[in-house]
């Protein structure tokens, strides 16, 4: 069974996204902010973060570079998702992750792309 983190401040986000999860195979672990997200990964390493961007304490940017800067967590393939468009958030930075999604978003495509980046299929 493959693990996915997933990261946001927004419970009914939480509870849909780690459901539906749920329902499709994978294991979920939750973190409502990224230093929580730290803590988690502390305790187990996923096979795939899905990380909402503008969180309080510390965001999915901030999260993503601790992430990056240590070995354990680098080669942790990571979904930013945010409302606000990717080109915006680019601005200043690149934003250096394997995948981004704009809420609203489709649900079926980033299941898709969360099996994909995790090697998780549906016999799994």
């Amino acid at each position: 069974m493959k693990t996915v983190l997933l990261v946001d401040d927004e419970h009914a986000i939480l509870d849909a996204l780690s459901g539906t999860l749920e329902d499709e195979g994978f294991r979920v672990v939750t973190a409502s902010n990224g230093r929580e997200a730290l803590a988690r990964l502390g305790e187990a390493v996923p096979d795939v973060a899905l990380v909402d961007m503008m969180m309080p304490i510390m965001d999915g940017r901030e999260l993503l570079r601790e992430m990056q800067g240590d070995a354990r967590w680098r080669g942790i393939p990571v979904v930013l998702m945010s409302a606000v468009p990717q080109s915006i958030l680019e601005r200043d930075a690149p934003l250096l992750c394997a995948d981004f999604f704009q809420k609203p978003f489709d649900l079926w495509k980033l299941l898709d792309r969360l099996r994909e980046l995790s090697g998780h299929t549906l016999d799994t």
